[in-house]
């Protein structure tokens, strides 16, 4: 039984039917044969794909970078503030009730304080157990764009001495002296986690990852044009969950969920 017809009886035309019967019986109780609606467009249901690689990409908790307005490099990132433990806790408890990943293998994270920390209250709950899936796996192609001589700066302080540039208009100005373009750190990003993929085939990976990241894989997978995706497109929410399936025979990029907050508390 597909999830539509747990809902809806369907007629020979595809339409809704108007008979009250249970979803699958023939109104006395009997068993019917389930018919095939893949053609039927809008009702078309995807199923999981064999031999697909699942990446899990879970949004840092709310980060005192983010409350205090500091640019959050290696120097400016301090880790989660109190609102972002207690989002973690809160997506922690529903992935322990769910289960939903103990199917994984590794669990990765930036380099980070804020993404570590997040990986590391997550870890228990992710994967068969701590023991069995090892040590978070810290890769700095995760990071955030890369901010240069701005690290560690206010925001404010950053617009008075090195200005921000327009990459609304210009992608490829770098951010800072020594920092990263937007253009630059979407590639960067994006081929990190193709390359999760080309590491565990088959696999079901997570990895603790900042908004950034998530945006350059809807960005890059999705194809989206230049013009589309301005910054702000997409707001991704703290300790959520966007998930992505790999078909490599395909080379193609199914999103199977975004921005999953289910449970967990918005900042």
């Amino acid at each position: 039984m597909n999830l539509l017809g747990r809902f809806f009886k369907f007629s020979e035309q595809g339409g809704e039917g108007q008979g009250t019967a249970a979803p699958g019986t023939d109104g006395a109780g009997t068993i019917t044969r389930e018919r095939d609606l893949s053609h039927a467009g809008v009702l078309r249901v995807f199923l999981p794909v064999t031999g697909s690689t699942r990446i899990v990409l879970i949004r840092h908790g709310q980060a005192e970078c983010n409350i205090n307005r500091v640019v959050g490099g290696v120097k400016g990132c301090t880790g989660l503030s109190p609102m972002g433990r207690r989002q973690v806790a809160d997506l922690a408890d529903r992935l322990f009730e769910s289960g939903e990943l103990r199917d994984a293998t590794t669990l990765y994270s930036s380099v980070l304080p804020r993404a570590v920390e997040t990986a590391e209250r997550l870890r228990p709950v992710v994967g068969p157990g701590p023991s069995a899936l090892g040590p978070v796996v810290q890769e700095c192609d995760l990071c955030e764009l890369h901010p240069g001589e701005s690290d560690g700066m206010s925001w404010d302080e950053v617009v008075e001495r090195l200005g921000v540039p327009d990459w609304d208009r210009d992608p490829s100005v770098p951010i800072a002296p020594g920092g990263e373009s937007w253009s630059s750190f979407i590639v960067r990003a994006s081929d990190a986690v193709r390359a999760l993929a080309r590491r565990h085939p088959g696999e079901l990976v997570v990895a603790a990852v900042h908004a950034g990241v998530i945006e350059a894989t809807m960005i890059s997978f999705l194809g989206v044009p230049p013009e589309t995706y301005r910054r702000g497109w997409v707001h991704i929410a703290h300790a959520s969950i966007t998930e992505w399936a790999w078909v490599p025979d395909e080379d193609r990029w199914i999103l199977m969920r975004f921005n999953d907050v289910c449970g967990v508390p918005l900042s």
